[in-house]
């Protein structure tokens, strides 16, 4: 049953409140804007959405390693990668109703032209905007007792700059060779001028990032890699790919750091909104971070608004930064290509897809049809009633379940409206333990998204769905 897109966000957030998927940051106390929490299903979503992630672009490969860098550094970081100087958005002010808004937002060609709105775009006000003035995302806190500017610092807008700044600690300690890369999943902060749509914007969120170095000269056929195995990923997991695509950016509008971009976009039912950027960097974080390194000793206190960075030495290839081919007996610094992925998004992006509603014996089903190695819960165990012995023996196979997969035991109700339960939260597979499981050992095993009922061997449950569960790559 078709789901209006207009009503699918609002049944769907219903739905995360109600089932324990997403709550709003600080409820009890009226709540906070662009923070979210994950509750007991939600968070067992989206670490299923990081372990696939993991699973791809770290466990199958043996040319990516990880790492857990941490979100404060050292303000010189953020100095040295564009940050202090760059990392802002364009926003205008409405003079009557006081709202704040991006100017690329209301004025899709700003980039373009440079034009700006003069008035709101809220019909009910239509207020005289202020001219734009740049808004710097960062978070700002301070280290130690003082809150001077000495100790002023930033929460990471991003978790790459943790692994470039430790590009050569991973080449030491691991001897890894180019082409390689370096994971990390963690959390990112932006002061978003307007956060919006659910979980899609926020101002804490979680990152899963890839930095993939290699010899320039092979970054494009590498960049033209990743965009496959990214698109790999979503198919994988049974995203609707017509509800997907891949934009690739037009080189007068691609970032400073980037010779090619392409963003992966999902079909919202507010619009399409970015899953992912992959972007080919070049070599720009690694020599920004070597310039900054040898730069420190002419950075001091006020110096840093005004410094910029000026590689004395462009054609020298030589540094902490750099990387030396046994094979080629050169050093040089490698270009990397970035696969940038949201995690709040993509588990977002997943739960769109998921949600439907059907008919089954007369009533409206909803029903979350995840796929079987994101759904929070794998498999519920259902003795038909509290007696006769059947708790007795679901109990026993429960256990059995729980220490190989995400299980939940339930005995309450009728069994139609559990099966309805489960359906609701995503859990793929039902188990009943009834009458005639006292008699043969065997059990009825239901299936979500077709319903259909079989009856296996109480033995062979846990390999039944370990291999529908983790066969299904």
């Amino acid at each position: 049953m078709a789901v209006e897109a207009a009503q699918l966000m609002e049944k769907l957030t219903a739905l995360a409140r109600r089932r324990g998927f997403i709550f709003q940051s600080s409820e009890l106390y009226g709540g906070i804007n662009g923070a979210w929490d994950y509750g007991p299903l939600g968070v067992e979503l989206k670490r299923n959405v990081k372990a696939a992630w993991w699973q791809q672009v770290v466990t199958d490969r043996e040319d990516v390693v990880g790492l857990d860098s941490s979100i404060l550094m050292h303000p010189l970081v953020w100095k040295a990668s564009g940050h202090v100087q760059n990392f802002a958005d364009p926003m205008v002010d409405c003079k009557k109703c006081k709202k704040r808004y991006r100017v690329d937002e209301i004025e899709p060609e700003y980039e373009t032209t440079g034009k700006v709105p003069t008035q709101c775009p809220d019909a009910k006000c239509k207020g005289e905007l202020t001219g734009a003035r740049k808004f710097n995302l960062m978070f700002e806190t301070h280290l130690g007792p003082v809150a001077d500017s000495a100790a002023k610092t930033f929460l990471r807008p991003e978790t790459a700059q943790g692994i470039f700044v430790n590009f050569q600690n991973v080449v030491n300690s691991t001897r890894i060779k180019v082409p390689f890369g370096i994971a990390q999943i963690g959390k990112s902060f932006r002061n978003e001028i307007n956060p919006r749509n659910f979980t899609f914007r926020s101002r804490e969120f979680e990152q899963m990032e890839l930095e993939f170095f290699c010899k320039p000269g092979s970054d494009d056929d590498w960049f033209k890699y990743w965009v496959e195995e990214r698109k790999k990923w979503y198919a994988g997991l049974g995203i609707k790919m017509d509800r997907l695509r891949f934009r690739e950016h037009e080189k007068e509008k691609l970032s400073h750091y980037s010779k090619a971009t392409t963003d992966v976009e999902y079909l919202f039912p507010f619009g399409w909104g970015e899953l992912e950027g992959i972007a080919n960097r070049t070599d720009f974080d690694l020599r920004a971070h070597q310039i900054g390194m040898r730069s420190v000793g002419k950075w001091r206190g006020e110096e840093l608004q005004d410094f910029k960075l000026v590689d004395e030495d462009p054609e020298h290839q030589s540094g902490k930064l750099s990387y030396f081919d046994d094979e080629e007996k050169r050093r040089y610094i490698p270009y990397v290509i970035e696969p940038s992925a949201g995690a709040d998004r993509a588990t977002l992006a997943f739960l769109c897809d998921a949600y439907d509603e059907d008919e089954a014996g007369g009533e409206v089903r909803f029903v979350l049809r995840l796929h079987p190695r994101l759904a929070p819960v794998k498999v519920a165990v259902l003795p038909l009633v509290k007696k006769d012995g059947m708790p007795e023996r679901a109990r026993p196979l429960y256990d059995a379940l729980k220490k190989r997969f995400a299980a939940v035991y339930d005995d309450s109700a009728a069994i139609g409206k559990r099966y309805r339960r489960q359906d609701e939260i995503g859990t793929p597979f039902c188990v009943t333990i009834d009458g005639d499981t006292l008699k043969d050992g065997t059990v009825t095993l239901r299936e979500r998204d077709s319903m259909k009922q079989q009856r296996i061997s109480e033995e062979s449950v846990v390999a039944f769905v370990d291999e529908r569960i983790y066969g299904m790559r």
